[in-house]
């Protein structure tokens, strides 16, 4: 043992002189190469000034460098659109989800991923003054063209929206048979425009998407494995109802709502009642949703590979904010919020826009007009009076003369209708909660929301139960005592599950109705 100690000690400085040999040798390589290499760089910008040359050792460090990280690793975009509404009074909802496939698609999504819901009632309507256009914006170009019909009509029900979302291709009924066939390494954009309420969305057919159905349908997809990440953008009055409390970030999913979960969100590209535009004159609908044409109009305008989530959630907030002149609504985000530093690109694709200098960096992106999604049904029969008042007044023959006021009547008692409509079902409602609770109480429960990060509703089966559409419901008990709840009436949902929370029984809310309608 100490003689091989001492072998080793004689061979350790030999061993350290080769190495410090080898590098030397190494060292002297690199530079000969280096002045070859300038010298003949100097030979070659003599003959062409104009050709940079780099140094071997240069060269050989870059080849040598790791290669950019692609943009999308591996898996596939996926994306489902949802227009929960019919009727052209509702016209802005398909605009919207139009307008979303035309984007996906020129950013390089696939039919194949990408699934369509709308009733489809809109473009050849008979009061769609372009028959088969349909725009997104004043002067807008068509973006109904090449839409694909996947679930329209009577298919576009709440059962075939979960089968969807699940791809359970057995699970749905009619339409094109699509499904999110999404696996494990896949990313998924759903965006859902529609109509709301605190607690739920609706769907074209009478339909209503309950907030705790959707989050137990998106967790049966994460217990699949059937994602990597997902982001959902909802367009809705109360949206940020859906996920209040609700949504885990364990899903991995990033939810932007339109609005927060007690107000409305906001219609936008509405009629003007000052004709400033032919647009304006032509159509009596509004043309999109604010949010949906902040997104939308934002991702046109950039380059999806370097703009992230989170700046354009920024973008969008900022342009529907609340303090805007014309109103607004909080834009909101729920779930993983992490996945905001995320590129847009991963969901969306990109379509490459040469000499890209159109930037609201540094500066507040430009408002938009808007008024409440509540309100547009109302400006719609207003401004169609209005037009026929006016179209009117420019008649020659007394025969359209009579044709045109005939329709002004009829446009004048669709507004009427719609005004008592919504006034006997707040005074009802209002009358029902004051009876239940006592007058000190009725106006709070009207309109109190529970503390941040609590759901709306603890017991949602009793909510369901106050809800038009089950045979059971308290609601319907409403609807035979009181007549019909209708869909702006629906914007009461917050009372019925404040009721629910103060666990007032049916037998209450039966007699109630009953004393209050008789």
């Amino acid at each position: 043992m100490h003689y091989k100690g001492a072998i080793r000690q004689h061979h350790f400085p030999h061993r350290i002189y080769l190495k410090n040999l080898k590098m030397m040798i190494l060292w002297a390589l690199i530079v000969l190469i280096n002045n070859n290499a300038c010298i003949y760089g100097r030979q070659l910008e003599h003959n062409n000034p104009a050709v940079p040359v780099m140094s071997a050792a240069s060269r050989f460090l870059l080849e040598s460098a790791p290669a950019k990280t692609p943009l999308l690793e591996e898996g596939t975009r996926w994306a489902l659109l949802v227009a929960g509404s019919r009727g052209y009074v509702n016209y802005r909802h398909q605009a919207d989800v139009c307008h979303a496939f035309q984007i996906l698609k020129k950013g390089g999504l696939r039919d194949e991923n990408m699934i369509v819901f709308m009733y489809d009632d809109i473009a050849f309507n008979e009061n769609n003054p372009r028959p088969g256009v349909i725009i997104n914006s004043p002067g807008g170009h068509d973006v109904y063209g090449g839409v694909p019909k996947d679930y329209t009509g009577i298919n576009a029900t709440v059962e075939n929206l979960y089968a969807v979302i699940l791809g359970n291709k057995s699970g749905v009924t009619g339409g094109s048979g699509k499904v999110l066939g999404s696996g494990p390494n896949d990313h998924v954009f759903i965006f859902y425009t529609d109509h709301g309420s605190p607690g739920i969305i609706e769907m074209p057919c009478d339909e209503v998407v309950y907030a705790d159905d959707l989050i137990n349908v998106l967790k049966r997809k994460h217990q699949a494995n059937a994602y990597k990440s997902m982001v959902f953008y909802l367009e809705a009055c109360e949206s940020g109802s859906m996920f209040e409390g609700l949504l885990p970030k364990s899903l991995n999913i990033y939810a932007i709502t339109a609005s927060n979960s007690t107000e409305p969100s906001m219609a936008t590209y509405c009629p003007d009642y000052n004709h400033t535009s032919t647009t304006s004159y032509e159509y009596d609908v509004c043309l999109g949703d604010a949010f949906s044409v902040s997104w939308m109009e934002d991702s046109e305008k950039h380059d999806l590979r370097s703009e992230t989530l989170g700046h354009q959630f920024q973008v969008v907030k900022s342009r529907t904010a609340v303090e805007t002149p014309d109103g607004g609504s909080h834009v909101m985000q729920y779930g993983n919020t992490l996945l905001s530093k995320e590129i847009l690109y991963t969901y969306m694709g990109t379509t490459i826009i040469p000499n890209d200098t159109y930037t609201w960096e540094g500066a507040a992106p430009p408002t938009l007009k808007s008024v409440s999604q509540w309100e547009a049904d109302l400006l719609h029969y207003k401004h169609k009076v209005i037009r026929l008042m006016y179209s009117i007044s420019t008649m020659i023959e007394v025969r359209d003369v009579v044709d045109y006021s005939t329709v002004r009547l009829q446009a004048q008692k669709q507004l009427l209708e719609e005004i008592n409509s919504r006034m006997l079902v707040d005074n009802r409602v209002n009358q029902i909660t004051t009876f239940l609770l006592g007058t000190q109480r009725d106006i709070s429960m009207l309109h109190t929301a529970r503390p941040k990060g609590m759901p709306l509703v603890d017991d949602w089966t009793c909510l369901k139960t106050m809800f038009l559409f089950f045979a059971h419901s308290q609601v319907k008990v409403y609807e035979e005592n009181c007549g019909s709840l209708s869909r702006y009436g629906m914007k009461h949902m917050r009372t019925f599950a404040n009721m629910c929370n103060a666990r007032i029984t049916v037998k209450e809310m039966n007699a109630a109705a009953a004393r209050i309608c008789k």
